[in-house]
């Protein structure tokens, strides 16, 4: 089976040199996975696999630098009202699967007080695990699929497993990255948004290698969002717990007269998004969340995201056995008309957007770079007692601590630890379709540029990061035996006991295949407009020459002058400098309690005030930030 796939790959390789095809597909992957068709009817395309993840190896670690297709992350997490801390040791490949798991372990951290302006330590006492393909592979439009099973018990809230899509311009809980950038979908020049998008179609002059009129965001796809608990009636709904949303997160979204959470939007016009498909009545409109007000100073940075969402509800087999979840993604035309988004869950369709939906507020289905991720979290705000049970404050979560514990869901404790197991990702993209392209910095929607000037933003600096991702490691990790390093296929074991790799594998222990970009896209330049030669600009440039020859002229006379008086130069009367890592620091948290949500009221999933803004979400958008 493993030699055919090769084959395959190799295959398809020679066949599609244009894009690419190849280099990231699994040679662990099944003769029937190379091609798939759509469960749309109206889409007769055919479909090649561009993307595969098996997770057949075991012992595969995905530490930063460790495998070439996934990163964990190993940091606080500070959205959603966070109680957990992501560690790489706690995502590892058994038995066939990616094994995400939630355990209590303390992790104490680095948290910043916003009000005394100085750093203290805290603790976190849930560890769990996140890997993200943020800036390895992404890709534009498709079809994605995920076997999964989900974690715990179905009928014990806390656990929130999630299966998702971020546009690349934005990397999932690094919130200076998605500052003004998630969740946009939009390519309008409007002076509304045009302040609170910080790529704005508005811009005559591109920066950082982005098209001047271009506006650009990082929308959010979310395939699952699981949420379990008590099985009893929720409010202005069929749909029971356990269940799980499939969302779209874009902005800008509805002004004015919103949907009320826990509430079904008003009929009428202009209400909300019309005309979204459903399956059939296991899957209903999500009354829990309809998006959040990003409130930022001055007021005309704040804007609205909408999430555009449906539930379904789950059996008990979803948490005992494996189950496809898959999203169908067509990107819109240039002009952003058209394009859909559509789940599925084991073939069966559940919820269909379609570009025309989003006519109310002028957004777009997505047409950006978009990587994947996987995760469990654990957040007060997702499957937690609301409001506070009575006699608990519900200012800390810990399992074993009375004082600490009262705010946790039934049954949370003995629900540890759980395992949230990937069976494959596959991803396919339609044959010789302009709209489906491959690569995190596309020539249509480029990225590298902008992320390298940007490169803080994506990084952990305070931990002493220098760059966003590390470099791959090829071999070099310790072993004792030719086993710990794959071998005969992928490594052996040297004589000084470190795993060298044979061709195709990398990571420390060579467990990992090759993931990489067969054709990747040629470096961004900046583009040189034609006026550049035009007889106009040529004299606006020999103008700028003889004003500076004068300008420099006129500046040494006064230095001149001003020494022969022996007169020192006046004071800068610019604006004092503030500590660019003391507001990176507050804008990103450290990890401080500044960015957790309030208790809020039922339904309140958002849990907002005045005092409080929101700016960012790991899944729903729910980022809280104090201004």
């Amino acid at each position: 089976m493993k030699s055919t796939a090769l084959i395959r790959i190799a295959l398809a390789a020679t066949a599609l040199p244009k894009q690419c095809r190849a280099g990231w597909i699994d040679p662990d992957s099944p003769d029937e996975a190379f091609s798939t068709t759509s469960h749309y009817a109206e889409d007769t395309r055919e479909y090649e696999l561009v993307f595969s993840d098996e997770f057949e190896q075991d012992g595969r670690s995905f530490d930063d630098g460790s495998d070439p297709r996934w990163t964990a992350i190993d940091k606080n997490d500070y959205t959603n009202e966070a109680l957990h801390f992501y560690r790489p040791q706690n995502v590892q490949t058994t038995n066939g699967v990616m094994n995400i798991t939630t355990i209590r372990a303390t992790n104490k951290y680095k948290a910043f007080d916003e009000k005394k302006l100085k750093y203290y330590a805290d603790a976190k006492h849930i560890q769990t695990g996140m890997v993200q393909g943020w800036n390895k592979f992404c890709m534009t439009g498709g079809i994605i699929e995920f076997s999964a099973k989900l974690p715990g018990d179905p009928k014990v809230g806390g656990l929130w497993p999630a299966l998702w899509m971020l546009g690349n311009l934005a990397r999932a809980t690094y919130v200076g990255s998605s500052n003004f950038i998630w969740p946009y979908s939009y390519n309008e020049c409007d002076e509304k948004n045009r302040h609170s998008q910080k790529i704005s179609a508005c811009s005559k002059v591109g920066h950082y290698g982005m098209k001047p009129g271009q506006g650009r965001g990082s929308p959010e796809i979310d395939i699952l969002e699981a949420m379990m608990g008590s099985p009893e009636k929720l409010p202005n709904t069929n749909i029971t717990r356990p269940y799980f949303s499939t969302s779209l997160q874009i902005a800008p979204g509805l002004e004015g007269v919103r949907p009320q959470l826990g509430k079904l939007p008003k009929k009428g016009h202009g209400h909300w998004y019309e005309g979204l498909e459903y399956g059939s009545n296991n899957t209903q409109l999500n009354p829990f969340f309809y998006g959040v007000t990003l409130e930022h100073k001055p007021k005309q940075f704040t804007y609205q995201s909408d999430a555009i969402s449906a539930n379904t509800h789950l059996m008990k087999e979803f948490f005992q056995e494996q189950h496809k979840y898959r999203v169908e993604w067509d990107p819109p035309n240039a002009d952003g008309t058209e394009g859909y988004l559509r789940w599925y869950l084991d073939g069966k369709f559940l919820y269909g957007i379609k570009g025309e939906n989003l006519q109310l507020t002028g957004t777009e289905i997505p047409s950006e770079p978009m990587y994947l991720i996987m995760n469990t979290a654990v957040a007060s705000s997702w499957g937690f007692p609301k409001p506070c049970p009575e006699g608990c404050k519900c200012e800390c979560y810990e399992c074993g601590n009375p004082e600490c514990s009262c705010g946790l869901p039934d049954g949370f404790c003995e629900n540890l630890p759980a395992s949230f197991e990937i069976e494959y990702v596959r991803a396919y993209q339609a044959k010789d379709d302009a709209k489906h392209n491959l690569g995190c910095s596309t020539k249509e929607r480029p990225t590298s540029k902008f992320i390298q000037g940007h490169k803080k933003d994506y990084m952990n600096t305070e931990e002493g990061q220098k760059e966003p991702l590390m470099a791959i490691q090829r071999g070099g990790g310790y072993c004792s035996k030719d086993s710990d390093c794959g071998y005969p296929s992928k490594g052996s074991c040297s004589g000084r006991g470190h795993c060298v790799c044979h061709d195709d594998f990398t990571g420390p222990m060579c467990l990992s295949h090759f993931g990489y970009d067969d054709n990747p896209p040629v470096e961004e330049d900046l583009e040189v407009d034609k006026l550049s030669f035009s007889p106009i600009f040529l004299a606006m440039i020999v103008f700028a020459l003889v004003a500076f020859v004068f300008f420099v002229i006129a500046d040494a006379r006064r230095r001149r002058q001003a020494e022969s008086y022996n007169v020192l130069p006046s004071s800068d009367n610019s604006a004092m400098k503030v500590d660019s890592e003391l507001v990176r620091a507050i804008q990103q948290g450290a990890g401080g309690g500044s960015y957790q949500q309030s208790s809020g009221k039922d339904y309140n999933s958002m849990g907002t005030n005045k005092l409080e803004t929101v700016t960012y979400s790991m899944i729903d958008g729910r980022l809280l930030e104090e201004s």
